[in-house]
This record gives C-alpha cells, structure tokens and sequence, in this order.
C-alpha cells in the first residue's frame, strides 16, 4: 500500500513536477503544462488525462490501499491504471531528462 506522501515521493523522484498542485508530467514541447496527473485525495488517488480540447479525464486510480509500490526504484506502482496511458514512462523519461539538463544550464 501507498499513501498520498509515499505516492508523492515517489513521483517526484521519476520525473513528476508539483504543477498546479498536482504531481504531473507536462507536455514535451511545453513542459509547464500537465498532461497526466495524479489527484491525491484523502482516500483515494485519480489518474487523469488532459484530453485535446483540454478537459481532464480520469482514466485509473482507487484507494490507497490498492495501490502497490514498485519493486524497483524507476518502475511504476500498480493499481492505478498506468497501462492506460501508452507514454507514460516515455513522458516520465522526458521530464527527467529536461531537469538534469536545467541543473547543467
């Protein structure tokens, strides 16, 4: 099981960034707009997706207690419907990418 802290953590050392109170992955060409999203709620977390005309839709997620942490560091928790988005670890990839990069500049 995975709380709203240890979900946090977790997203914020494989490439998630906090935008808009949310821990998100933003756009390849525009990086300070979230694309996927993880809503923590008091009980449960929501995996949502910014559709193209730019409403939110949530495509996973559950309790807290459904979710599984990952076994290894860089792999994805389960029970949140990560499988859904096909991109997801190329997004998470992305994001890593552009802040090793922002720490050399």
């Amino acid at each position: 099981m995975m709380d709203k802290d240890a979900l946090t953590a977790w997203a914020l050392r494989n490439g998630w960034e906090m935008i808009g109170g949310h821990p998100s992955l933003g756009k390849p060409n525009a990086p300070k707009e979230a694309i996927v999203r993880l809503v923590l709620k008091a009980t449960v977390v929501n995996l949502e997706v910014r559709k193209p005309a730019g409403k939110w839709e949530k495509v996973g997620g559950g309790s807290y207690a459904g979710v599984t942490p990952p076994e290894e560091p860089d792999a994805l928790p389960t029970g949140l419907g990560f499988e859904k988005v096909p991109s997801i670890t190329k997004l998470m990839q992305d994001s890593r990418d552009r802040k090793v990069f922002a720490s050399f500049g």
